[in-house]
């Protein structure tokens, strides 16, 4: 279901909104950013003397910088830095991008209110329906079997407990394949109607990431969660109509959807001011 009297936006409205939200929150903060180039300009946030990093909430990204499995998110290296340099001491990052599903994901799963040692927020937890002693796993690669007996990896944004999540904010869609590349998975029939996947008029299969994800979690028993913006009513449509597509009931019933505005309501209220004031995202 979508939060009810949100609006839909296309990955580009997003974008821009994510955009005039960052240059506010550098201006009014003086975080050290910069743009990108071209004619819709995305804010890219650094760390400055301060220890400050304007893409991460100051209690997350300290709880980020203290982990070192975590903070190696912190290094993969941004696709623009291979065009334009922002200056000579600082070479952009993926999570630097206001943009990033990833630096969402880890602002609420690495805040100290949310996930600590002693485990999940108690309603975080029931909301995803994982053990409360779960602790997050950022960027797992589970195998996919293949009918040839070799393992194709997919990353995964997030693990919890025995809960795998994908992370979407402005992504403009989960890929296309043709249908000889679904069709190597061990257990794509066992698990999909293929007449029932969402098909192009072109006959390439639509949501391929989500159905090499859905069989990750089948190959490894485990339940999958999409998490993006209630906002974006294409993704939501989209994951729906390949969820549509599993018939394997025993295992259909561990998929599911949540938003981020679904999610905020359960977060710490420091966590929800700065979701607000950053993406727009308000409980739903």
């Amino acid at each position: 279901m979508h939060p009810k009297g949100v609006i839909s936006y296309s990955a580009s409205m997003l974008r821009r909104e994510l955009s005039a939200r960052g240059q506010v929150l550098a201006r009014t903060e003086k975080l050290l950013h910069e743009l990108s180039p071209g004619s819709s300009p995305v804010v890219m946030f650094g760390r400055d003397e301060a220890g400050r990093h304007g893409n991460f909430h100051p209690a997350s990204y300290q709880g980020i910088c203290a982990n070192p499995e975590w903070a190696r998110r912190l290094t993969k290296v941004h696709t623009a830095s291979r065009r334009v340099r922002a200056r000579a001491d600082w070479q952009w990052m993926e999570l630097d991008s206001v943009n990033s599903s990833d630096a969402l994901l880890m602002n609420i799963f690495c805040h100290p209110g949310v996930a600590s040692g002693d485990g999940l927020l108690p309603a975080v937890a029931r909301l995803l329906g994982v053990d409360a002693a779960s602790q997050p796993c950022f960027g797992i690669r589970p195998g996919v079997p293949l009918k040839s007996g070799r393992v194709d990896t997919t990353e995964i944004d997030m693990r919890l407990g025995d809960l795998f999540l994908e992370a979407k904010l402005t992504e403009t869609g989960f890929q296309q394949s043709r249908p000889r590349l679904i069709e190597r998975y061990r257990d794509f029939e066992a698990v999909f109607d293929v007449s029932r996947l969402p098909w192009t008029p072109v006959g390439m299969v639509q949501g391929y990431q989500l159905i090499r994800n859905v069989l990750a979690a089948y190959a490894s028993e485990a339940a999958f969660c999409v998490l993006c913006d209630g906002r974006r009513r294409d993704l939501v449509e989209m994951w729906y109509s390949v969820m549509a597509a599993v018939h394997a009931p025993a295992f259909a019933w561990r998929l599911k959807l949540l938003t981020w505005q679904e999610l905020a309501g359960s977060l710490p209220s420091d966590l929800q001011r700065f979701l607000d004031a950053k993406y727009g995202i308000v409980q739903g």
